[in-house]
C-alpha cells in the first residue's frame, strides 16, 4: 500500500470517527433531562454540530474536495441556506 493511499484511509477513518462524536454529541444533547434549561443554546449547538457534519460528509465522503468549486460552493452553500432556514424557524417562531 502506497503513503498517498494510505493517508487517504486514514483520514477517512478520522473523519468516520468526528461524525460518530458528533452524532453522539447531538444525541446526548438532545436526550439529556436538562437540555429544555439549556435551550436556544442546546439548539444552535446541535446545529452547529450538524453543519459541521454535512461539511465533513460532503467534502471527504461525497469527495467535493476534488469537485470543481462551483459544486462545492452550490452544496455547501445549499447546506448553508438549509441550516439558517432550521436556525430561524427555531429561533423566531
Amino acid at each position: 500500500m502506497n503513503p498517498a493511499h494510505r493517508n487517504a484511509t486514514r483520514r477517512i477513518h478520522v473523519v468516520w470517527a468526528l461524525l460518530v462524536i458528533a452524532t453522539l454529541a447531538s444525541w446526548w444533547l438532545a436526550e439529556d433531562p436538562d437540555a429544555p434549561h439549556l435551550g436556544l443554546l442546546a439548539t444552535g449547538v446541535v446545529l452547529a454540530l450538524s453543519g459541521i457534519k454535512g461539511v465533513m460528509i460532503a467534502l471527504d465522503f461525497m469527495e467535493l474536495s476534488h469537485a470543481p468549486r462551483l459544486w462545492r460552493r452550490l452544496l455547501l452553500g445549499w447546506l448553508a441556506a438549509v441550516l439558517l432556514v432550521v436556525l430561524g424557524t427555531r429561533f423566531f417562531s
